[in-house]
């Protein structure tokens, strides 16, 4: 086992893999000399990312390179990292090198120090964002606060300090839907902040569209809290008990003699309901799909390959796939034919 695993995942990151390769063996080199490994997780990209992966691990013996079958996501990305890693603390940290790798040494001194599991980032600055991206930033961490059952810092994202049992007890949870700064939290054990200035992108394009952040925070918000289901109940009561007053109303019209007028009104209390009916199964809906791909219980990712030093990866969460088959080129079987054509080795 090794002192420090690095556990970074990687989606197009092509630009910012050689800098994010030199900064992050650099820091380790600073925190703990030569016992470390860098583990760089490629999520099904679409650019040069994995060749050039795989360069950098032909030439660096501390770097693991995880090639997944295809795009799992960011946290599942993270979490197969995370499942490989088998250093004492471990470092998450993204690609882009918003996130500092040289607070690696202050942060191993604060866990040191405060006999910590967990030092987490507080940002306490973005550079290099836009103000929308900052305000729903804000308003998301803050909305997440109050409404999750748990205690989820504000203003933090992945980039954290974790030691093993901490680690260990967050393998320990499958599920297939996660927010791993949620999971974090709600394992509980001591957990520091650390405060620091986020930079901008070190290259490339951010991989989070604002449809991602918005399907982010929404398993964010129903991983961690029942208050979408309990709004709807609400929501549900506070119609009942109008519908209530409403029934009241028309009785009373009707036994006064008074014309009961108004088609618009009429449907516009039918459309809310409809609305409020549809909100109320959405929820619940989303919901159920939770259960149902859990109930699944697929592995949470798949390995094609992996490259540099060679390891007996554990997997608890996912699947390490066996090599390719191999093939053999031999002369083609078609009558007349001058082509080639691949056959097993074991045919």
């Amino acid at each position: 086992m090794t002192a420090l695993s690095i556990v970074v995942p990687c989606f197009n990151e092509e630009e910012c893999l050689p800098l994010l390769h030199r900064r992050l063996g650099e820091a380790a080199r600073a925190a703990v000399g030569e016992d470390y490994e860098l583990l760089l997780v490629n999520d099904g990209s679409r650019d040069g990312s994995w060749a050039l992966m795989q360069q950098l691990a032909a030439s660096d013996p501390r770097l693991v390179c995880i090639n997944l079958s295809r795009n799992h996501g960011h946290q599942l990305a993270l979490t197969a990292g995370l499942d490989l890693a088998r250093g004492e603390r471990i470092l998450i940290i993204d690609a882009d090198l918003q996130d500092p790798p040289e607070l690696l040494t202050e942060m191993i001194a604060v866990m040191d120090r405060e006999g910590a599991d967990v030092v987490y980032g507080v940002r306490r600055s973005r550079a290099g964002e836009t103000h929308f991206k900052k305000a729903t930033a804000a308003g998301f961490y803050r909305l997440l606060s109050k409404a999750t059952e748990i205690d989820i810092p504000v203003d933090t994202g992945d980039f954290r300090l974790m030691s093993r049992r901490a680690l260990d007890v967050l393998l320990a949870m499958p599920e297939q839907a996660r927010f791993i700064r949620g999971m974090v939290a709600w394992i509980g054990f001591r957990q520091v902040p650390l405060p620091y200035d986020r930079a901008e992108r070190a290259a490339g394009e951010t991989k989070y569209p604002l449809s991602k952040m918005l399907r982010f925070a929404f398993d964010a918000l129903t991983g961690f809290s029942s208050a979408p289901l309990k709004l709807a109940s609400h929501v549900g009561l506070v119609l009942s008990l109008s519908s209530i007053l409403i029934i009241a109303y028309i009785a009373y019209a009707f036994l006064s003699g008074q014309n009961i007028q108004g088609w618009t009104s009429l449907m516009l209390v039918v459309v809310i309901l409809g609305a409020v009916q549809m909100f109320v199964l959405a929820m619940m809906g989303e919901y159920i799909g939770r259960l149902y791909s859990q109930a699944k219980n697929r592995p949470l990712y798949i390995v094609a390959d992996i490259a540099g030093t060679p390891r007996a990866p554990r997997a608890g969460l996912g699947q390490v796939a066996g090599p390719p088959p191999a093939v053999a080129i031999a002369q083609s079987d078609s009558p007349g034919g001058s082509g080639t054509r691949p056959i097993s080795r074991a045919s």
